[in-house]
């Protein structure tokens, strides 16, 4: 008989609750889980295609091991050996920069992914730390590290209170949101009209979030950070600034008037495409909303001017005083984040402590840009050891980083390569040994980094919903046994990992003040820890810790593991509050408005004021049955709209001689691919759009659906000299491109 199980989807960032259809240990079937206490019920295609993701016949079910060239089915005891003795000659040889670790998107969807990447690069010791996030969101937290001193305080747009909301460069009807967790991001916005309120999206593309907008903008690509410094500048010059209870948290108004003297929106308006009158009527309906949120995402992250567009975001939100008040701009509060300690200045955010070998890229977050991952692998200089030896965990840079073929042929060139997959894909195809986790209905699920990005607190937990199959290892015992394999300790219990981490982590929280559990014994505390695995007691330790715990007994109500295991469908922390200064780690303890590197960046956003545009330059697209390169091989969230191709005005298509579906080469800085031609005019003249995640076309991969229509790689347009350089951010979107008709073909 059929039996139904919880389980929080894992497919994107709106983590809805599910509840699946489980025949024996296959997963039939999954709808919205009505009592979910987040998501209500709400569910998406990727979600309702969980059990095509789940058995997806092209998953890997064991591990893998290069032997005479080639990669062969080995056991664990086989593939971990392998690990330990690729690994550690490389490190003890060459030094621990020598071994480069690659983090991709998936490890935020998982628990083992939010839980094990630290012990692994704390036990390395390496600095060769590459992850999606340069490729995607670093300018956002390289801007609230400046502002607010941390660079994962992130304030999120209160969608269910807001009057007034401004997007740019976000399309949450096909992403269903990023860095802002909302199930139901659609019916959000729709309620916000409801109730009156006002939506404005500014975005090159007509898309669907747009077509839901009372204004749509048509921005020229990459300029987000020039119109929002007008506006900036139209509330100084208007008299429109009212920082209200925020005034006294905020250092440097004055000194942010004078920066932004030289963006008027006269200035402004040529460049960006958009009329002066337009940019003041943005401000002053800002302004003289009851509440107001502005909210940017990957369009305006992945341009030149990355950092500046991110900060500029929440000075607009600070000026008109609608961040960290409801309806405005709040920063949430996880279950299982750090207790929160007493308000007042701290340690600050610095950029640039380290640079990358080749480039001289400066760090941010502790990692290196993606886009130099290929020249750290094969260019040879005297500042030490190329990268020599990679683990790569829940990543397919081949697709993902700019000039996919550059770093195609170094992967090849590396003395070892691990990869925890469940996919042969492009990236893995060259590893010497694959790892393949289990399959999501088979791993337990909490949402670790999403419930800091949450637009309402809450708390939930899901425990495999299938038992793990024969031969099947966790994917949590597979990332500690592979950190005991990399770091000189392979064959121990991978339980000690655990063990550590509880025990560093409760050592230092006994002699922390503010703590609930100062002055106690660790030791009595980690004997009190409750779960059946390592892995639910780090939870259950870190849910006592936080800021809704039980402080191990010194709040009776407080939450446990075990009383969120007695809420199947959650537990509901309520709206998100007002929390300055609290949240601040800042120097000072302040919100620092135009700290040193911002400030050192904006001569060169004036410098964009005077640069001619580009007669025709590229953007990229998601779908929301995608999620970057994840799903192409599940037929159920591929075909209809879900295509590669590229979209053109229909304007600039007549001038160039395309037809719809006429066969385009696409030259940019980094080389050149072919595409089918969509004739649309849902975007704007002089842009062209092509989605991301494509390319499936590489020997040596086990993804049958998905090179059946492999698409091509936008990234391979790129050479990955085009950065943001505060963040390290590579440019994905506004780039100048060529376009040439391919004769009489047509794909």
């Amino acid at each position: 008989m059929p039996r139904t199980a919880l389980r929080i989807c894992p497919l994107c960032e709106a983590t809805c609750g599910l509840t699946l259809t489980i025949e024996g240990t296959r997963v039939t079937g999954a709808r919205g889980d009505r009592d979910d206490v987040f998501s209500r019920g709400f569910i998406c295609p990727k979600g309702a295609s969980f059990g095509a993701v789940d058995g997806d016949p092209d998953r890997l079910t064991g591990p893998l091991v290069r032997k005479d060239g080639e990669l062969r089915e080995a056991t664990w005891e086989e593939a971990f050996d392998a690990v330990a003795a690729g690994i550690r000659p490389v490190a003890e040889r060459y030094g621990a920069n020598s071994v480069g670790v690659v983090l991709g998107n998936p490890n935020v969807h998982t628990m083992a992914g939010a839980l094990y990447p630290p012990a692994l690069l704390a036990g390395l010791g390496t600095r060769s730390v590459f992850t999606a996030s340069t490729v995607d969101q670093m300018p956002k937290h390289v801007s609230s590290g400046l502002l607010f001193g941390d660079a994962n305080a992130i304030p999120v747009p209160d969608l269910d209170r807001t009057d007034h909301l401004l997007l740019i460069g976000a399309n949450p009807l096909e992403s269903n949101g990023s860095l802002c967790t909302a199930p139901d991001f659609p019916g959000k916005l729709k309620a916000l009209k409801a109730r009156g309120g006002t939506l404005t999206v500014v975005d090159p593309r007509r898309t669907r979030t747009a077509r839901l907008a009372d204004r749509h903008l048509a921005i020229r690509p990459g300029t987000d950070a020039l119109l929002l410094a007008a506006m900036a500048h139209v509330l100084f010059a208007e008299g429109l600034v009212d920082t209200g209870e925020l005034t006294p948290h905020l250092q440097g108004v004055d000194e942010l008037r004078a920066a932004l003297e030289e963006f008027t929106p006269e200035a402004v308006a040529e460049t960006c495409d958009i009329d002066a009158g337009t940019i003041r009527t943005l401000a002053r309906e800002l302004a003289a909303a009851p509440t107001a949120a502005v909210y940017a995402r990957i369009g305006s992250c992945t341009v030149p001017h990355g950092t500046l567009a991110s900060w500029l975001v929440d000075v607009l939100n600070i000026l008109t005083g609608n961040l960290d008040r409801p309806g405005g701009a709040l920063f949430p509060q996880a279950a299982t984040d750090r207790t929160p300690r007493p308000a007042g200045p701290s340690h600050g955010f610095a950029l640039g402590r380290w640079h990358s070998r080749v480039s001289k890229h400066p760090e941010a977050k502790g990692e290196l840009p993606l886009s130099a991952l290929a020249e750290e692998i094969d260019t040879v200089s005297e500042e030490g050891a190329p990268v020599r030896a990679l683990i790569v965990v829940a990543a397919n840079p081949v697709l993902s980083a700019p000039d996919g073929d550059r770093l195609d042929k170094a992967l090849g060139t590396l003395d070892f390569m691990v990869s925890v997959d469940p996919y042969l894909n492009e990236t893995s195809r060259h590893a010497h040994v694959v790892l393949p986790p289990p399959p999501p209905s088979q791993s337990p699920h909490h949402d670790f980094a999403f419930n800091t990005l949450a637009v309402r607190n809450q708390v939930r937990y899901t425990r495999p919903a299938v038992p793990l199959e024969p031969g099947r290892m966790a994917e949590t015992e597979i990332l500690a046994r592979l950190i005991l394999a990399a770091t000189g300790m392979h064959g121990a219990d991978p339980g000690a990992v655990d063990d550590l981490v509880i025990g560093q982590t409760l050592g230092k929280a006994v002699k922390e003040a503010h703590s609930p559990v100062h002055g106690r014994d660790p030791q009595d505390l980690a004997a009190q820890l409750t779960g059946e695995s390592g892995p639910e007691r780090r939870l259950d330790m870190m849910l006592r810790l936080g800021p809704y715990g039980d402080g191990f007994g010194v709040r009776p109500d407080g939450l446990s593991l075990t009383q969120l295991l007695a809420h199947p469908h959650g537990i509901d922390l309520g709206p998100l509050t007002s929390r300055l200064p609290q949240p601040l780690k800042t120097r000072s303890g302040k919100v620092e408005l135009l700290p040193r590197p911002i400030a050192d960046d904006l001569p060169r956003l004036g410098q964009a004021l005077h640069r001619r545009p580009d007669d025709l330059v590229l953007v990229g697209r998601r779908h929301l049955r995608s999620n970057n390169s994840w799903m192409h091989n599940v037929p159920a969230l591929t075909g209809g709209t879900n295509r590669c191709t590229l979209h053109i005005h229909p304007e600039d298509a007549e001038r160039l001689g395309i037809g719809d579906g006429t066969a385009v080469r696409l030259k940019g800085p980094g080389g050149e691919v072919t595409a089918p031609a969509e004739v649309t005019d849902t975007v704007r003249p002089g842009v062209v759009s092509l989605p991301h995640g494509w390319g499936h076309d590489r020997p040596g991969t086990r993804l049958g659906h998905a090179a059946k229509d492999p698409g091509v790689n936008v990234n391979q347009l790129l050479d990955g000299s085009l950065l943001d350089p505060l963040s390290g951010n590579a440019v994905l979107n506004g780039f100048a491109v060529q376009l040439t008709p391919v004769t009489s073909a047509k794909l």
